[in-house]
């Protein structure tokens, strides 16, 4: 279920991200992973797991019954950043805070902001065009049976 120090040298992001683990265990790449199981992976405790979340605004799991943690992909790759800013860069808490909140505010400057207003009416009236076609079907195929 761990990556193995070969695998983990191997899977290394072009932005400085750190390692991104590749998980062994037969889920799908999207798959939601609990504190243990990226704890495991990456090499971090799940009670410092837990205390990044308080120090990192962007690192928010989701949280389940019980306040059971499940961590998604991205969350997963935030946290080998800032494994990889803290413990190999030598950065504080804080400092990797501000590192990343810094590459969060320019991703989003590069993203458009507003999406133009005919698209998406074009879109809607597409969409329920072909709702009103299933429900016509719908219907005609209750009238015969």
């Amino acid at each position: 279920m761990s990556v193995s120090d070969t695998q983990a040298d191997q899977v290394s992001s072009d932005t400085g991200r750190g390692v991104v683990p590749i998980f062994d265990d037969g889920k799908d790449p999207g798959a939601l992973r609990t504190i243990g199981e990226v704890g495991k992976a990456l090499g971090i405790r799940p009670h410092v797991l837990r205390y990044w979340e308080e120090q990192f605004s962007a690192l928010s799991p989701i949280k389940r019954s019980g306040s059971r943690r499940y961590y998604r992909p991205e969350d997963v790759a935030l946290i080998a950043q800032i494994d990889h800013l803290v413990h190999r860069e030598g950065y504080t808490l804080r400092g990797a805070e501000k590192v990343i909140a810094d590459k969060l505010l320019q991703s989003d400057a590069s993203i458009p902001q507003a999406v133009p207003e005919v698209a998406t009416k074009s879109v809607d009236e597409e969409f329920f065009g072909k709702l009103a076609a299933i429900r016509a079907e719908l219907a005609a195929g209750l009238a015969v049976a």
